[in-house]
């Protein structure tokens, strides 16, 4: 394993992150208050049908080009992507990304659909659904996995690792284990409050823009679709984010190409992150913002994802 700063883990800034000016920075730079609500142009939205019941998807490009699936995470939906998905899209790229089960507009999604049915939100729901969303695309695919989506990845690679060209990690809970324990200032709570309470509070906090500090428009959209998004969802999430699996050995092996992507305020310190990048032998890139580089720096982010693309084709 190579020594923590040389170039083959990703920490040379000039080639992934927010650390030089180009045409996506000042595009990035021009971002305004954006209507999250309205899809990108000539994106498609359509329905898959997976273990847990049927899911709310959307999809940009050509479906015989190679497919990049963008997973968003927990309180998520799809429409986080909606600045991404031009950029990938344009560059040959056919882009599907879904609302997870319990989330948004796949509510409806469960474990009482299961057969034989089940009762809570638990990893094997999460990770049926996502093979099942890539097994329903030409594979293997390029995957990035936003958050709470980057354990279920960790999850299905391990076991499907024929489904996969690429895997990038956007936000990712960087430690095993009580995940939580590292986030700033809440992180000594975590460990004694329970699903129910971990979820009402977290709840809380994106509603009251606490977690994050975003934009009116962006917080009218998060707020309008916790209308529809179940908090048992939420609150089984949480359960499970307390118990992350160390799959960091298992990663490490993995010859496909590996992006840990960050905002430099993430929820947790971006040392966390390095470590996390440095285990599994990723990349990674560190961008201006928070927790959602897919929303305050897309088209760093998607400069990115395609020079990480590029370099698994020349491989």
């Amino acid at each position: 394993m190579a020594e923590p700063g040389q170039r083959e883990y990703g920490v040379d800034p000039d080639e992934f992150g927010s650390a030089r000016v180009d045409a996506a920075a000042l595009l990035d730079a021009e971002l305004g208050d954006v209507d999250w609500s309205v899809p990108p142009p000539g994106a498609v939205h359509l329905t898959l049908n997976v273990p847990s019941g049927r899911l709310a998807a959307m999809a940009l490009g050509n479906p015989d080009d190679p497919c990049v699936v963008l997973v968003p995470g927990a309180t998520g939906s799809k429409e986080d992507f909606s600045l991404t998905m031009p950029d990938l899209a344009a560059a040959g790229y056919y882009v599907l990304t879904y609302d997870l089960a319990g989330q948004y507009q796949s509510a409806s999604a469960g474990p009482e659909n299961l057969v034989p049915p089940r009762k809570h939100y638990d990893y094997r729901l999460f990770v049926d659904d996502f093979v099942a969303v890539l097994e329903s695309t030409a594979t293997p695919v390029h995957v990035v996995a936003y958050s709470f989506a980057g354990i279920i990845a960790q999850l299905a690679y391990v076991e499907r690792p024929d489904l996969f060209r690429s895997v990038t990690f956007l936000g990712c809970p960087p430690e095993p284990g009580q995940s939580f324990r590292g986030v700033n200032r809440i992180g000594r709570f975590s460990t004694w409050v329970n699903g129910r309470a971990g979820a009402a509070l977290l709840i809380w906090g994106i509603r009251s823009g606490r977690v994050a500090h975003v934009p009116p428009g962006r917080q009218r959209f998060v707020n309008y679709r916790f209308r529809f998004t179940r908090r048992a969802s939420i609150r089984d999430i949480y359960t499970l984010m307390q118990n992350v699996p160390d799959l960091r050995h298992e990663l490490s092996e993995a010859s496909i190409p590996k992006f840990v992507a960050v905002g430099e305020h993430d929820l947790w310190p971006l040392q966390l992150h390095r470590l996390f990048a440095q285990a599994i032998r990723a990349r990674i890139g560190v961008y201006r913002g928070g927790h959602s580089p897919c929303e305050t720096s897309p088209h760093e982010f998607s400069r990115d994802l395609l020079a990480l693309y590029a370099k698994g084709e020349e491989a």
